[in-house]
């Protein structure tokens, strides 16, 4: 073979090549959706595409957060919205217990109820998600709430939690989570601030309810109490205390609300968020399936073109050694 044919074979195959390699590139290419595979595909968009899936992936650690609060609120909301029967139902056996023609009979099933109910609200206020209690605060691991067999109406003392007729097992400590840069919002609601009027609550030591809020146990205890002892007045005191408590329930609960269209605001921003992020790794990442087509359908030609001239060259080397 000639010197000029051999380099121009040599020449003819590494063109052949090339455009087998760039044929197989574009196929996979086809078949993946991907124009970048590996580094060395586009080097400069490496780091915007590293940087961009970094962000996709704090996006949805933060849904996941999100969602997971939003559930527990949602749940802790239904809860509230018991609560809230029970002391509707309360206020209305009381209202009827003031009735002057009641027996004693019948004030004993009233009382009875009231007591049921007390064992209601116990059962509401300790409800877990996932077996993590909504109303622990951090004790969420504990049932919370749990009747005091040594609770004595006669020594019964606001500011002592120990004679209160339901003790108290969480803390009350709240879980903030962050919504937004530098923003956070409180997503839970500690048991001793809802059910027990207590804002600071201290396990190690004595505990006494807040100014001008309520203990709903001790109000539903007290609302039994007066039903048996047939006393009207203390009757309508009772009535007060429960729709005082009842308010206070209710209070929270708005609240509440308020902090979960918060959470939901900010799911719904990181939800657009992640479309965002979603289209700029696409602009770096994703081909063009019919750009994509036609290239294949050049380089097909190419190799086909490449290949048919190798041929021939490779035949006239022969003929040279005949």
């Amino acid at each position: 073979m000639k010197a000029t044919q051999q380099t121009t074979y040599r020449m003819l195959n590494t063109r052949l090549s090339d455009v087998s390699l760039q044929l197989e590139k574009l196929r996979s290419m086809g078949a993946s959706g991907k124009k970048l595979a590996v580094a060395s595909d586009d080097p400069a968009s490496v780091r915007p595409v590293l940087n961009t899936r970094k962000q996709l992936s704090n996006v949805d650690r933060h849904l996941t957060t999100l969602g997971r609060a939003a559930d527990t609120m949602a749940a802790a909301d239904t809860q509230l919205g018991q609560v809230e029967n029970i002391m509707q139902r309360a206020k209305e056996i009381m209202t009827g217990a003031g009735n002057g023609t009641l027996s004693p009979a019948d004030r004993t099933v009233l009382a009875d109820e009231l007591a049921q109910l007390r064992d209601q609200l116990i059962d509401t206020a300790n409800t877990s998600v996932d077996g993590r209690f909504l109303f622990a605060g951090y004790q969420e691991n504990t049932a919370p709430f749990v009747a005091n067999p040594a609770y004595d109406p006669a020594t019964y003392d606001p500011a002592d939690s120990a004679t209160w007729p339901v003790s108290y097992q969480g803390d009350g400590n709240v879980t903030r989570l962050e919504i937004g840069t530098g923003q956070t919002e409180q997503v839970s609601l500690a048991g001793s601030d809802l059910f027990l009027g207590v804002r600071g609550w201290d396990p190690s030591g004595a505990n006494s309810i807040d100014s001008g809020r309520y203990d709903l146990f001790a109000e539903l205890a007290r609302a039994e109490e007066v039903v048996r002892s047939g006393d009207p007045a203390a009757m309508q005191t009772s009535l007060t205390d429960l729709e005082g408590a009842a308010d206070q329930n209710r209070q929270l609960r708005a609240q509440l609300g308020v902090r979960a269209s918060r959470v939901e605001t900010a799911v719904e921003f990181q939800e657009g968020l992640k479309i965002d992020l979603k289209a700029i790794l696409s602009r770096y990442e994703d081909a063009d399936a019919i750009e994509v087509f036609n290239d294949i359908v050049q380089q097909e030609s190419a190799f086909q073109a490449a290949l048919s001239v190798t041929g021939r060259v490779s035949q006239l080397s022969i003929l040279d050694y005949l």
